[in-house]
């Protein structure tokens, strides 16, 4: 009997599309969410750890004169999240991250994204659930 066949263990970070992008990220960000479809997930909100990783070509992102209307302002990110998040009840974590992913895929110069979510708190003890996904704009 022959072994199952199976995909290559490839990062998608080796990706020839990102050999000219600088990556932007934001870890360790937590927010209250409106956020499950258990009668008692939805009687309070609960804490959604997201991390993200937005990659921008080097063109776009290389100061010239140290300005900061040279590069993608992370901040837009935080700032972004924080109203999606907050902007209504999500059964899924795959809504929430899918709004989050199409939010930073439409900011200019942002070539791809990379993100998670984690619901840190759902289980005893460390364990966490989450997703994460990774998208290149069209």
């Amino acid at each position: 009997m022959n072994a199952p066949s199976s995909l290559p263990d490839v990062s998608p970070l080796q990706d020839p599309r990102l050999a000219d992008c600088r990556r932007i990220f934001v870890r360790g960000f937590e927010l209250m969410a409106s956020i499950g479809f258990y009668d008692t997930e939805r009687a309070h909100r609960q804490r959604i750890r997201i991390g993200i990783d937005v990659f921008v070509p080097l063109s776009a992102s290389t100061p010239r004169n140290d300005d900061p209307g040279e590069i993608v302002d992370y901040d837009f990110i935080r700032r972004e999240v924080t109203a999606i998040v907050h902007s209504q009840h999500f059964n899924l974590q795959e809504t929430l991250l899918d709004r989050i992913v199409a939010m930073c895929l439409a900011h200019p110069g942002v070539r791809a994204v990379r993100a998670c979510t984690e619901k840190p708190d759902i289980y005893p003890g460390d364990m966490t659930a989450g997703i994460e996904v990774f998208r290149f704009n069209p």
